[in-house]
């Protein structure tokens, strides 16, 4: 829920603002009722075992996210809270001592949203750095800290950020999580994947630790999707990260069912393979989402509606468009997997993102003056055979299976004179880098802008440097510039001249403590589109 009645001011969380009415308030404007109040009775257990977390910076604002749960794993999902609304204080301030606060506030946790909360906070200043923690029964969260964005016209000399997917809880340690929260970065993008639905041992796969015989099937109501974002939300490594750095966040497919589309299901076995059940099961989904991330109120769903797709303007230096490739698409051609010959992918009029976001799309990247211009989204843009012979064969999940989509982007992107276009990609479990062409079967076509694909970073365990597979794209792509099949994530940042990728890799993930270091680095140049070495 949300509320934007922050008051300016140096006093602590004893100065408790505007709970009552305004707080009534915000749950009716956020169409949900007002339970009765637990007041400020103390917890037995710190109710922020879940940490706190910031998203979605503005150059006035952020929004300011945590859940309460002091036992964030119990089986019935609502982490150890009672049926009850709670009042909980938040504080944003200049510095980490909060001796200088500048917003404060108050708001309600509800179980109707697993006792989750969303601030937005406004009337802060562009480019800066702030703190900010809540309370609730007397206990005080974690500090986080977080940074807004530039002013609209400000022109910051570099733009530092980071992305990352695909993160399998019963597949590694997040490793790579603690050390992202040490990299010096304005913004995590994260690409999808932030939860995986995949039934789950008794003992946390890799993980070796006892896991509740409730916590293991694969989700389909609320209360099971709430659990499995505890589980995987429920990490040192993870929270830290969020604590470091406001996140920017979208959806792929396993925050649901791997490989759904639209209304569609892909497991053959289960009752969802009915439409109107599955949009059910992903409205649960899409609820538990929301309660466990820092989003803002129009991100919130209503059911199986919701509009995850955005953008987020960094001064003069970037816009991050930022799609959503599941709720809109058309179903995969060919009945999905990886096919050679499939007439269907190439039809007309097919479409990965649905009409509405199409135009959202080319309107955006048409009106931005921008230097850079991100397009952050879920699977590979480009052509990415598979098949080293003298034949092809593509993922139908992938924008391959969707021609006629990628043709219209591309062509958006040329009749518009967009600026210095870089795709940010995540799902694949690999690093990769690879030139946009115009014709991706024609080596000498011209070069629209590059896509930068992120690792995973715990999905596939430990992996390697090269993989029989990467070496196989290598070979059958010529635009494809470099692959690496080891977990961790990428590092970037944005000049006005270049735009420089980092992929940091961890040697392993199946146990705890890997250092990370950097694979590669590669930078593409503002006005000359293609990859290049660093």
């Amino acid at each position: 829920m949300r509320m934007n009645n922050g008051t300016g001011g140096t006093r602590g969380l004893g100065r408790r603002a505007m709970i009552g009415g305004a707080a009534g308030m915000a749950l009716a404007a956020a169409g949900l009722t007002a339970s009765d109040a637990w007041g400020d009775t103390p917890f037995r257990d710190d109710p922020f075992a879940l940490g706190v977390a910031s998203g979605d910076p503005w150059p006035d604002g952020v929004v300011l996210w945590t859940r309460l749960a002091p036992r964030p794993l119990t089986p019935d999902g609502t982490g150890g809270m009672p049926p009850k609304s709670v009042d909980v204080q938040w504080e944003v301030a200049q510095d980490e001592r909060f001796r200088t606060v500048v917003r404060q506030g108050s708001t309600r946790a509800v179980p109707e949203l697993a006792h989750s909360v969303h601030v937005e906070v406004s009337g802060l200043r562009p480019g800066r750095h702030y703190y900010y923690r809540f309370r609730a029964g007397g206990v005080l969260s974690p500090v986080g800290r977080t940074r807004t964005a530039p002013a609209p016209d400000g022109r910051p000399k570099e733009l530092g950020f980071a992305f990352v997917s695909c993160q399998a809880w019963f597949e590694g340690f997040y490793t790579a999580y603690r050390h992202l929260a040490a990299e010096d970065v304005d913004l995590v993008l994260h690409l999808g994947d932030y939860i995986y639905e995949n039934p789950i041992d008794a003992m946390g796969g890799v993980r070796g630790v006892p896991v509740a015989a409730e916590l293991r099937p694969e989700p389909t109501t609320l209360v099971e999707y709430r659990n499995r974002h505890a589980l995987h939300r429920f990490d040192p490594d993870l929270m830290a990260a969020h604590r470091a750095h406001p996140f920017a966040l979208v959806w792929d497919d396993h925050e649901v069912e791997d490989n759904w589309a639209r209304d569609r299901s892909k497991t053959d076995d289960e009752p969802d393979q009915d439409p109107a059940v599955f949009r059910r099961r992903a409205a649960a989904a899409f609820q538990a989402y929301y309660e466990h991330l820092p989003l803002r109120l129009g991100n919130r769903p209503n059911g199986f509606e919701a509009r995850m797709y955005r953008r987020l303007r960094y001064g003069r230096m970037a816009t991050f468009h930022i799609l959503d490739t599941r709720l809109f698409r058309d179903d995969q051609p060919c009945g999905d997997g990886t096919r050679s010959g499939c007439a269907e992918r190439l039809a007309p009029g097919r479409t990965v993102l649905g009409p509405e976001q199409e135009q959202w799309l080319y309107r955006g990247l048409g009106r931005s003056d921008t230097t850079w211009n991100m397009i952050s989204q879920q699977i590979p843009v480009s052509q990415v055979d598979t098949d080293p012979g003298p034949g092809q064969s593509f993922v139908m999940d992938f924008w391959d299976g969707y021609v006629d989509a990628r043709r219209r982007l591309f062509k958006e992107i040329t009749d518009r004179s967009v600026n210095n276009p870089v795709v940010l990609t995540g799902d694949m479990h690999r690093h990769l880098a690879a030139d946009l062409k115009r014709d991706f079967d024609d080596p000498e076509s011209p070069t629209l802008g590059v896509e930068f694909v992120g690792s995973s970073i715990s999905t596939s365990k430990d992996g390697m440097d090269l993989d029989p597979s990467g070496a196989r794209l290598l070979a059958a792509n010529e635009h494809i510039r470099f692959t690496n099949f080891q977990r961790g994530y990428v590092r970037c940042s944005l000049t006005r001249e270049r735009c420089r990728a980092d992929f940091r890799v961890l040697p392993y993930v199946t146990t705890p403590g890997a250092p990370v270091s950097t694979r590669l680095s590669l930078v593409t140049e503002a006005g000359r589109p293609g990859v290049r070495p660093a």
